[in-house]
Parts: C-alpha cells; sequence; structure tokens
C-alpha cells in the first residue's frame, strides 16, 4: 500500500502437500535482505562485500602489524641502550677485526647501491632502452648506467664463478651429511651396538669378584666452577665400583680463593665419608685443561692405574657408568677409548638450548654413532670418556698446543692404530651453555681449534703408516669437508654471495640452493630429536646466523690469529639440582630398565646458599650485550631484502628478510638467557 513500508506487507503462502510455494510479488526489491532466495541478487552483492571484508581484514592486520614493529622498535632501542658491548666486541674494535670492517664496508656500498636501485626502478631507467649516449641525463643516470654495464661484463661472471664452487661444496657436504644419516638409519634397522667380547656372562662374573674389578683413574678438571663444582665430585664419588679400586683426582685451576675453598672442602667431607679422593691444584697454570690433565698424569702413583675417566665440571655420569663402559676393554687390547653419549638436564630452559640439543642430538645420535661402528674413530669429546692409559702414553699424552686437546689425543692415537666405541646408549648428564655469550666464545674456541690442528697434524697424517682410506677420512671428511667447508660456504653463501645476487641479479641463486635443499638437511638435523621439529625453520636461520661465528674462528685458527688461542670457561648455572637430577634419572631407568638414579647436593653447597640468603648478600647486576658483526649482517640483509622486493624475488625476499630478522635478534642479544 502507498506510503507504508512495504516491508510490512503480507506474504501469502500456500501450503500444498508436499510442497511450499511463497508469493514475492509485494516484496521490495531494495530490499537489504541475504536470505538466498534472491540468487541473481546475492552474485551481485557478494564480489562487493567481500573485497570490503578483506579490505577490513587487511587494514587490522596493519595496523597490529604496525603495533608490533613499533613495539619491536622500542624494545630494541630499550636493550641498546641498557646493553653492553661484550668484551670481545671491544677487543676488536681496538684491533679493527678484517672481518668486521668488511661486513660494514659491505653495508655501506649496500645502502648506497639501494637507493640508486630505487631511483632508478621509479625513473624506469634501463640499458637496453639507452641507443644513444648523450640520451643520458645527470651524473647519478650515467654512474648507475655505468654500474650496469660493469655489472654484466665482470661483476657477474666472477659472482657466478664464486656461487658455483660455494654450490658445489654445499652438495658435497650434503652428500656426506645424507650417507652419514643413512647409516645411522642402517644401524637402527639391524639393532648394532658394541658388543662385549666374551658376552654378558663373563661381564657379570667380573662384578661378582670385586678383586678383578680393574684400576680407574676418575679425574674431574675445573677452573673457578663455583656452581657446579659439588654435582661434579658427589657423581664421582657415588660411582659403583670397588672403592679400593678407583681414585678421583679434583684437578682445580681456579684463581678465586673462595672457590678453591669450597671446592677443598668438599673434597674433605667425601673423604671423610671413605672416598679415595685427591685434591690437586696447581700454582703455575699454564695450558689450560691440557696442561692441568698432564701435570695430573705426571703423578707417581698413576703407574698402578689401568684406566683413566675425564668428566668435566658440569657432568654427573649414572652410578652405573663405569661397569658399562670398563667391560668393554677387557679381550680388546686395540681399544683405546671408550666414549659415552652427552644428555642435557636444561635443553628445554630458552630457545638457545633448544636450538644447541638439535645440534648436539645429531653430532652423538648421527656422527659419533656412525663413525665408531664403521670407522672405529671419532673425535673424543673431552669428557664423559673412559682412556686406556698406555693409549694416552703411547700417543705422546696430552699436549697444549692447541685449544681442542681432545681431538688432538685422538687424532694422535688414531695414527698410533688404537679404535675407538662409541656408546649411544650410556649417558652422562650435563648443562648447555643458557647464554649466547657462553655460546659464542664455545664455538669460537671448537671451530678454531681443529684448523689449529690440522696444520699441525697434516705431517704427522701423511707420514703415517694407516691405510690411505683413513688417511683420506682423516684429511677430506674429518678435517677438511666437516671442519673448513661447513663454516666457508655457509658464511659466504648466505651471508656474501645471496645479498650480492639481489644487486647483481644476472648472478641469482636458484630456489632450490636458497630453500628446498637447507630446509631438506635441517630435517635431517632434526630427526634424532623428533620433539625439536617446531624449532625447524628458526634452526635453519640460527645455523646462518651462528656461521659468522664459526667462519670468524675457521679463519682465526686456520691462520693462527691471537684469538685462535683464547680458551674462555663455559659458563655454568648448575642448573642441574637435586630434583632435576632425580627427575631425569626416573626417566631414564624407566626407558632403560635400569636402577632409579639418586642425587644429592652437598652440605657445603646448601650451607653456602643458605648462608647467602640469611645475609642477603647483593648479586651483581648484568646486562644483556650487543654483537657488532650480527647487527651489521643483520642491515645488509635487511638492505639485500629491500632491493629483493624492487625485482620481486619472492621466496628470496621472505629468506633474506626472516634470516635478517634473525640476526638483528642475536645482534641484540634477544636469545638465550635474558637479563632484566
Amino acid at each position: 500500500m502507498p506510503g507504508k513500508d512495504m516491508t510490512t506487507n503480507p506474504v501469502v503462502v500456500t501450503i500444498e502437500n508436499p510442497s511450499v510455494e511463497i508469493d514475492f510479488s509485494n516484496f521490495n526489491t531494495n530490499t537489504n535482505t541475504n536470505s538466498s532466495f534472491f540468487p541473481d541478487k546475492q552474485k551481485a552483492s557478494s564480489p562487493k562485500q567481500f573485497t570490503w571484508v578483506l579490505v577490513i581484514k587487511a587494514y587490522r592486520a596493519l595496523y597490529y602489524l604496525a603495533l608490533g614493529m613499533k613495539a619491536t622498535f622500542l624494545s630494541a632501542k630499550k636493550r641498546i641502550l641498557l646493553s653492553e658491548v661484550s668484551q670481545e666486541e671491544e677487543e676488536e674494535a681496538r684491533t679493527r677485526g678484517k672481518l668486521y670492517r668488511f661486513i660494514r664496508a659491505f653495508l655501506a656500498i649496500s645502502m648506497v647501491a639501494l637507493v640508486i636501485e630505487i631511483v632508478a626502478h621509479y625513473k624506469k631507467w634501463n640499458l637496453g632502452l639507452i641507443h644513444n649516449p648523450w640520451e643520458i641525463m645527470g651524473l647519478v643516470q650515467w654512474s648507475y648506467m655505468a654500474w650496469l654495464s660493469f655489472r654484466v661484463d665482470y661483476a657477474a661472471p666472477t659472482l657466478i664463478m664464486l656461487s658455483n664452487l660455494c654450490i658445489v661444496l654445499f652438495m658435497v657436504q650434503s652428500i656426506d651429511r645424507v650417507v652419514q644419516c643413512i647409516g645411522c638409519f642402517w644401524i637402527k634397522c639391524k639393532g648394532l651396538k658394541p658388543e662385549l667380547v666374551g658376552g654378558e656372562e663373563e661381564e657379570a662374573s667380573d662384578v661378582e669378584d670385586g678383586s678383578r674389578f680393574p684400576m680407574v683413574l676418575v679425574q674431574i678438571p675445573m677452573c673457578n666452577e663455583g656452581e657446579v663444582y659439588d654435582q661434579s665430585i658427589g657423581a664421582a664419588c657415588e660411582l659403583d665400583w670397588p672403592r679400593d679400586r678407583f681414585l678421583v683426582q679434583v684437578l682445580d685451576d681456579s684463581d678465586d680463593e673462595n672457590i678453591q675453598n669450597l671446592i677443598r672442602n668438599e673434597v674433605w667431607s667425601w673423604k671423610q665419608k671413605g672416598v679415595n679422593i685427591i685434591y690437586r691444584h696447581r700454582f703455575l697454570r699454564t695450558g689450560y685443561k691440557a696442561g692441568n690433565l698432564k701435570s695430573a698424569m705426571a703423578c707417581d702413583y698413576v703407574k698402578d692405574y689401568e684406566f683413566v675417566t675425564i668428566f668435566d665440571a658440569d657432568f654427573q655420569p649414572s652410578p652405573d657408568f663405569l661397569k658399562r663402559t670398563v667391560p668393554h676393554f677387557k679381550g680388546n687390547p686395540e681399544l683405546g677409548l671408550v666414549q659415552a653419549r652427552w644428555i642435557f638436564v636444561n635443553k628445554d630452559e630458552n630457545l638457545l638450548t633448544r636450538l644447541q640439543n638439535i645440534n648436539l642430538c645429531f653430532h652423538f645420535e648421527v656422527e659419533q654413532q656412525v663413525n665408531g661402528m664403521f670407522l672405529n674413530f671419532f673425535g673424543f669429546n673431552g669428557t664423559a670418556g673412559v682412556w686406556r692409559i698406555k693409549a694416552l702414553e703411547d700417543s705422546g699424552g696430552w699436549l697444549e698446543r692447541t685449544t681442542v686437546e681432545d681431538m688432538d689425543i685422538a687424532v694422535r692415537a688414531h695414527l698410533n692404530g688404537w679404535k675407538f666405541i662409541f656408546l649411544n646408549d650410556v649417558r652422562a648428564l650435563c648443562e648447555l651453555p643458557e647464554s649466547y655469550m657462553a655460546y659464542k666464545k664455545q664455538q669460537h674456541r671448537w671451530h678454531s681449534g681443529p684448523m689449529q690442528l690440522f696444520r699441525l697434524c697434516l705431517p704427522d697424517i701423511l707420514d703415517s703408516k694407516i691405510s690411505m682410506g683413513k688417511k683420506f677420512n682423516l684429511i677430506f671428511l674429518f678435517f677438511l669437508l666437516r671442519k673448513l667447508v661447513l663454516p666457508f660456504y655457509s658464511f659466504t653463501l648466505f651471508c656474501v654471495i645471496l645479498p650480492l645476487t639481489m644487486f647483481i641479479p644476472e648472478a641469482e641463486l636458484p630456489l632450490w640452493v636458497v630453500c628446498y635443499v637447507p630446509i631438506f638437511m635441517s630435517f635431517l638435523n632434526i630427526l634424532p630429536s623428533p620433539k625439536s621439529f617446531p624449532f625447524l625453520i628458526p634452526y635453519l636461520l640460527f645455523e646462518n646466523t651462528m656461521s659468522v661465528t664459526k667462519f670468524n674462528a675457521m679463519v682465526s685458527g686456520l691462520f693462527q690469529l691471537g684469538s685462535s688461542y683464547e680458551w674462555v670457561v663455559t659458563k655454568k648455572t648448575g642448573r642441574a639440582s637435586e630434583s632435576d637430577l632425580v627427575a631425569l634419572g626416573e626417566r631414564e631407568s624407566m626407558n632403560s630398565g635400569q636402577e632409579k638414579l639418586t642425587r644429592r647436593l652437598s652440605e657445603s653447597g646448601l650451607e653456602m646458599l643458605r648462608k647467602e640468603k640469611e645475609e642477603g648478600v647483593p648479586v651483581a647486576k648484568k646486562k644483556n650485550m650487543i654483537y657488532r658483526k650480527e647487527l651489521a649482517l643483520a642491515c645488509l640483509l635487511l638492505t639485500a631484502a629491500g632491493r629483493s622486493l624492487l625485482s620481486a624475488h619472492g621466496m628470496h625476499f621472505y629468506f633474506l628478510l626472516f634470516q635478517g630478522l634473525a640476526f638483528l635478534a642475536v645482534g641484540l642479544d634477544l636469545i638465550g638467557e635474558q637479563i632484566n
């Protein structure tokens, strides 16, 4: 009816079984209803509505992204203002490290190039469109055109040659990694493991007769280990071995008198309980850990012992450690070393410890187990291993010539014909470094030392009487491929060549090099620790981030620079408390069917803790660090990501963006232990 709201008009509905008839004749065609009875209207309005929904969601996403970027910027700004430059960075600033200067120069050139590329992009400068040199207007355009000519004729071919070399090295190293994984898979499928000579029955008879237990020397080298000394000493003293058949040597290199007194009191308390234990302190602390062990082996009473086992200050072996390792030496006179695996009490403490756990699980589960099973050789891990003392003596004993004394003695023993066994099912509890600074120092030593050793051992390897296959394994696989090539191509390919290819698109890296193969290799690395699969991408980015530290350390050790001889004791937190050990021991016992692991905290440690709480001893305030190399590389990669965005490189852009953000997080010390 006219003058009334048409939406109130009646609808005539006639129901006739079994159908329904609806009369729409009185409906206004301008109604806003969304009923499905208007198929034509719905088709006309849905795209428009959908577009508005997308626009609203896009604005909302941009809003939250802006808030997130603002919060990140403020957090980074606060971190820089409140952070300290690490001691390593201060020394580097004084000595003007060549790598840092190279990265800064590279960054400056890249930023200038990015500005020019943006101008060229919007002004549509193109070398192919210039037919007459007089058409070039201005110095900037002339410089850009000159750069394009130089890029095509000289820069691109050189970069292509370098990138091809790195790709070949990358693929060779990847093939080696795949072969090792296949070997590990074969071991798992066949159930292969080192077996005792004579079987379990002979081992049991030995256990019943205490007089037949060999004499074992247990060494605990430490230096200012105030957080963990009680745990390692307690674990060593609780080893299930006849008291008169083993001696614990606490080799204290501490220069802090308070820590010396605490360790001395701890040793005395165990001695009062009947444990055969000795405290040794050197006044001349030369040679670091190697010098400490060498001094201890020079004692007259060592000649009465047949085997020596070494535990670093943060290691707590299970009580049956010796009973599960030493019997492998019986009836096997060529066996020089039995190495056990490490497990970590703080592997879930933060992102840094989770990523370290991935690396070390692969190292033990794949590298050590495969090399031990098929080659009878691997690098000694420096702790949680049992040596035949005769093998140490025949190989020249501990030498102070490198910072990797464990690898040094392993190589020399291998050259003298001694065999090694790795026991994947025998595990010792320890800690992972929780701060990036501690981890960086550790990795520097672990990657500079092998290059020092390679220079020193190469003549001995070539002159040795071992087979050509073993020489090939030592020189090419053990040293060159896994210790030199890996850090070289990781840094060069992903931190130098890839950013360069954004400015030299003629040398663009294929997508399988940038994305597919690295993800597949990271997937293989995570297989031994399946619970870490959610950290696949962070692990890949972090490994590339650590390449700058490893590359710097590798070059330092290869050319014997000053920092290659630096030894910094890895900081411990004492995370392996009594509750941690008992809980972990119960889990391990359920898995292996062994007795539950029990531990105690030392009375002296508890007493010291109680006194500190009662007296309210102020804790020294610490600040997070900033790392200049990582920050400079973050800016470089983000600059290259900006250039990649101009040319719509797709996956290259995302890789550079996230890799740059990973470098930024590490450079601002946002990974690992956080200090308020």
